[in-house]
């Protein structure tokens, strides 16, 4: 086992590249193609009306599609987490519960769809003349949402299964039945957009079968008709772990929505008319996303390497891996960047024969709006990189920077300005932007690349004087400042029993390979954007590996010997062993501002925003994993003011307690 976690660091890179990235571009480009073949056959079959139809539509699909990532992404990491936790009785209701909301939502929303469609039209930009099209289309594919939304939420549980393979088939098999369905429902028996949008559910509804038969063959857990009973608490903890799905697909709804708007209005005002931009506008997304598709899968391969690496303080590896990511993604840009400028008009072609101001604006839309598309070989692996090695902002700013702050409000002032053809330039303009952004963030921190000094971990031993039937635990969380620590050792000292906290680090160094700065670095810490940056690919995050390797050590260690353990959720991981006392030590402002200047030779000025960002810090990983409040004192048995006391004094009315339990026993 040890060397199949370690191959990342020794394996040669374009080697792993290949495993590790061609199953996420296969799959990512799948799915992309799904709506790209409706909008061929279309085109030919119905003409760019039927397309300009389907666009308008299209962000009712997204939802689905956000809400259906939001929980099988969620899903999948909670099973792995629990897996993780040698807890497959939570694991089991948390899959349940994933799937069981899943059929709830998606029930709900074919429901309102079906009876809202209008209105949900005409929020996505809908025309008089696309009306007619649009509700026939969009009538049958709100019929086969619940299909793709169930059946999309379980191929990411099942990838987490440790079946990519099904996965991937079940998609492709959707896939190519849509392909073939498409011509014989539209040519043959000459159903317009309707066909296709039966096509599609058909397709979709032999993936959503093939992934239900799937849900009896779990490897990892065997569901029974008792783990469906809906609890939301548990569903609340899947969706905050797939809310990056979520935020991700719904900003794209977002700009669609304002984009099939914008067009309409200032279409209408120019030589092309409200259809033509809608339609085209659409088609050239959709292309560009076949481009991003293939970078975020080479990025997304990339992912663990670059994590794994930076963690082993490997950075010469690093560097390659990002090197070829790089160059990989630029090449693949540039190649589409020819493309868009030199044969937009062949590119049009594809999705039908149109003539005249169509293919003109075809033209203009494919050479303005993807003008900097070289820059998404540079952005888009920029931030799936930062969240790789445990950047969450950072990654978070390049992730959303595009999409949201810089795309849409381009689009309000330059349409204002210019017209359609301010639209057509806000592409660029947030595609330059966000390279700048990207880019320089990067340059910075591979200049960082370095190997970093690492300290040699603390450990405090005791004499195991208590003597009990089973092994006494104290679990000792505490605010930043508050003396915490040092109580914690003075109690094991007292006791006579081993201090367990940074040695948490050291054993997991020896088992993953990663680094002791490394560890020390990202363990514990879980800032508010972290939940945002994983949308690009499937999986759990760097933060999450380590909780799970120190759930298993704290388990192991507690199992052994008596001893205190601080931080780590330790009072959650072994909330089921009955020999515990959970202690939260806290102190107000001042007394912890005296300390950290005092001990941790802090600026006095600084002291204070240090550590609110510090707790809040530990409150968000608490919460995270366990669920639960952090500074909730119904968690613990013992909470205590440490400078009430002392925190000497604290010690010794702790222990005092300790021992006359022990004596009772």
């Amino acid at each position: 086992m040890e060397k199949e976690e370690n191959i990342l660091g020794y394996e040669k890179i374009g080697k792993l590249l290949k495993k590790f990235a061609i199953p996420s571009i296969i799959s990512l480009v799948v799915n992309s193609l799904y709506n790209i073949v409706d909008q061929i056959f279309i085109g030919w079959g119905v003409g760019y009306l039927g397309n300009g139809a389907t666009n308008v539509v299209f962000p009712l699909t997204m939802i689905c599609l956000a809400f259906a990532l939001m929980f099988g992404d969620g899903s999948s990491a909670y099973l792995s987490l629990k897996l993780g936790e040698n807890k497959k009785d939570e694991a089991k209701k948390g899959v349940a519960n994933g799937i069981l909301i899943s059929i709830i939502v998606a029930i709900l929303f074919c429901a309102i769809t079906l009876i809202f469609l209008p209105q949900l039209l005409n929020l996505f930009g809908c025309t008089n003349n696309l009306r007619e099209l649009a509700l026939g289309y969009g009538f049958v594919i709100a019929i086969g949402l619940p299909f793709m939304m169930i059946g999309t939420t379980l191929n990411s549980i099942i990838r987490a299964d440790g079946n990519p393979k099904y996965a991937m088939a079940s998609m492709v098999i959707g896939a190519v039945l849509n392909i073939i369905l498409d011509p014989i429902f539209i040519f043959v028996f000459h159903w317009g957009v309707e066909g296709a949008a039966f096509a599609t559910i058909i397709s979709q509804f032999v993936t959503f079968l093939m992934n239900i038969i799937y849900v009896k063959k779990f490897k990892t857990i065997a569901l029974s008709k008792q783990d469906f009973k809906l609890d939301l608490k548990i569903v609340s903890k899947v969706s905050m772990l797939g809310i990056s799905s979520f935020i991700t697909q719904m900003s794209i709804v977002l700009v669609i929505a304002f984009e099939n708007n914008l067009l309409g209005k200032y279409g209408a005002q120019s030589e092309f008319g409200s259809e033509i931009p809608i339609t085209v506008l659409g088609i050239v997304m959709k292309i560009s996303q076949i481009l991003n598709s293939i970078i975020i899968g080479i990025a997304a391969g990339a992912q663990p390497i670059l994590g794994y690496n930076y963690g082993a303080e490997k950075y010469a590896r690093v560097k390659e891996t990002l090197k070829k990511v790089l160059g990989i993604s630029v090449i693949i840009s540039t190649i589409a960047f020819i493309l868009f400028q030199t044969i937009p008009d062949k590119l049009i072609a594809i999705f039908g024969s149109e003539d005249g101001i169509y293919v003109e604006f075809a033209c203009l839309a494919f050479r303005t709006y993807l003008m900097l598309c070289i820059c998404n070989g540079i952005q888009i692996p920029a931030g799936i990189f930062f969240q790789a090695i445990g950047k969450g902002i950072k990654s978070a700013i390049i992730s959303l920077s595009r999409q949201i702050v810089f795309l849409i409000p381009a689009m309000i002032i330059l349409g204002y300005l210019f017209g359609i053809h301010g639209i057509l330039f806000a592409g660029p303009f947030a595609d330059g932007l966000a390279f700048i952004i990207a880019s320089t963030l990067l340059v910075i921190e591979v200049k960082k690349l370095r190997k970093a000094k690492t300290e040699k971990p603390l450990l405090e031993k005791g004499t195991t004087n208590i003597s009990v039937a089973q092994p006494l635990i104290i679990t000792l969380s505490r605010e930043y400042g508050s003396g915490g620590r040092y109580l914690g050792k003075l109690l094991a000292n007292k006791l006579g029993i081993n201090l367990y906290d940074k040695e948490f680090i050291t054993k997991i160094a020896k088992e993953t390979g990663l680094s002791e700065e490394y560890i020390k670095n990202n363990e514990q810490k879980r800032d508010a954007l972290a939940n945002l940056n994983n949308g690009y690919y499937f999986g759990l995050n760097n933060a999450d590996e380590l909780f799970i390797k120190e759930s298993e050590i704290i388990k192991d260690v507690a199992s052994k010997k008596s001893c205190v353990i601080v931080g780590r959720c330790a009072d959650f991981i072994l909330k089921d062993n009955k020999n515990v006392l959970k202690i939260f030590v806290y102190s107000n402002m001042k007394d912890k501002i005296s300390r950290a200047t005092k001990y941790y030779g802090m600026n006095e000025e600084t002291a204070e925003k240090e550590i609110s960002r510090i707790d809040k810090l530990r409150a968000n990983h608490y919460k995270h994993y366990t669920g639960n409040t952090w500074k909730d004192f119904t968690n613990y048995d013992i909470c205590i003011n440490s400078d009430a006391l002392g925190v000497e004094k604290s010690a010794d009315f702790i222990a005092s307690i300790i021992k006359e339990k022990i004596i009772q026993q």
